[in-house]
């Protein structure tokens, strides 16, 4: 007796489309997941970064016996931040062009007295900033 077997094996357009759904469906979860954890990560480096900037800033002042009132420049406090002999160009806002020592935040590093700040910080951008009142 002779087995008759189908040879049309495959998957129904049913079948794909429900596989389709789910896929659909599991993207429209983790797409937005992703980009807020984006968000949320590049925030974070560059409060690291003012964080360190403000402290290349103390160590400025200390080293070259500034007083409180002191205004350090950027290439002042270019020295004190980032890997020996980048000169500042990996301390840079996540949003400012790579490869500027202190992008996006030279320019506004302000008196001793003041903390930095980030030039890119607006509702669009982000959040950056070591006051804890601006967050």
């Amino acid at each position: 007796m002779k087995i008759k077997t189908s040879r049309n094996a495959g998957f129904t357009l049913v079948e794909i489309m429900i596989v389709v759904a789910i896929i659909g469906l599991l993207a429209a979860i983790a797409i937005p997941n992703f980009l807020r954890a984006r968000q949320t990560s590049q925030t974070n480096a560059c409060i690291n970064n003012l964080r360190q900037i403000d402290s290349a800033k103390q160590q400025w002042a200390l080293e070259n016996g500034q007083k409180a009132s002191a205004t350090p420049t950027a290439s002042d406090v270019e020295l004190y931040v980032g890997r020996s002999g980048q000169g500042g160009k990996d301390v840079c806002c996540p949003l400012s062009p790579k490869g500027t020592a202190l992008g996006g935040y030279s320019g506004t590093l302000g008196s001793m007295t003041v903390l930095p700040t980030c030039a890119n910080y607006s509702a669009t951008a982000h959040k950056a900033s070591l006051d804890p009142t601006q967050q």
